[in-house]
């Protein structure tokens, strides 16, 4: 998955109007949820939204200007790295950002190669399991396209395929005309060696003109590509019964 190109392309969309990332509502904030903002049920991953004064929760795309600055304290390169903490161990490091930003895509992916490491035992600083922070995502932005991406590559580490599967389709139908998006499920769908599906992903990122290619040779390589079914608007002029013009 091109996260760091998903990124760019994330932010471009949210620089006009109301737009979240490959969502079906098309809903933005403009200013972050305050601790009073949205009633919970209990749950046993935490409240998401009561976190208190200053400390968020907030969008990864649409609150910016708080999120560098949590990333600055916080998510420094050795945090990524799996190196060292900032300010305490990196579990607290992840958690934090977690908690304030709970849909931010590079820090779930950091916690996934986190929970490799440590064969899935909670490291310290994680105030809950790795499951939990994937629920609290969801619950925070449910058309996330992305986090359900990310939560079907950590579901399928775990050999939970027939989830990570159902986070993919709802992805899938999430992005719509997103060709980027699309792409994007296609190839998780390859690292599954779901080629099937794949192909469709494949062909619906071409339909939609994205322009990258790796998918497609990906497929090649394993002999499970085939071109596209041509559509009645792309049939030749003498397949019409008419004839070609001259040039």
């Amino acid at each position: 998955m091109d996260v760091n190109a998903w990124q760019g392309q994330s932010r471009r969309r949210h620089s006009w109007t109301a737009l979240a990332v490959a969502t079906a509502g098309w809903m933005a904030w403009a200013v972050p949820l305050c601790a009073s903002a949205q009633p919970e049920p209990a749950s046993p991953c935490g409240s998401v939204f009561n976190q208190g004064a200053g400390n968020g929760p907030y969008d990864y795309y649409t609150d910016r200007k708080f999120v560098a600055q949590i990333e600055g304290n916080h998510f420094q390169p050795q945090v990524e790295a799996l190196v060292g903490g900032v300010s305490g161990p990196i579990g607290a490091e992840l958690d934090f950002v977690l908690r304030s930003v709970p849909n931010h895509p590079k820090v779930l992916l950091t916690l996934i190669r986190y929970g490799e490491k440590l064969k899935w035992v909670r490291a310290p600083g994680l105030r809950f399991s790795y499951e939990c922070y994937f629920d609290r995502a969801l619950r925070f932005r449910p058309n996330d396209a992305l986090v359900r991406m990310i939560y079907a590559t950590y579901l399928n580490k775990l050999s939970r395929t027939p989830e990570a599967l159902h986070q993919l389709a709802y992805a899938a139908d999430l992005a719509k005309e997103d060709g980027f998006a699309q792409y994007n499920v296609g190839l998780i769908y390859f690292e599954m060696r779901h080629y099937d599906l794949a192909l469709i992903q494949a062909h619906k990122a071409l339909a939609l003109s994205f322009p990258k290619t790796a998918l497609r040779d990906s497929l090649k390589s394993v002999g499970k590509w085939k071109e596209p079914e041509p559509t009645p608007g792309d049939a030749l002029p003498s397949e019409l019964g008419e004839s070609a013009p001259s040039r």
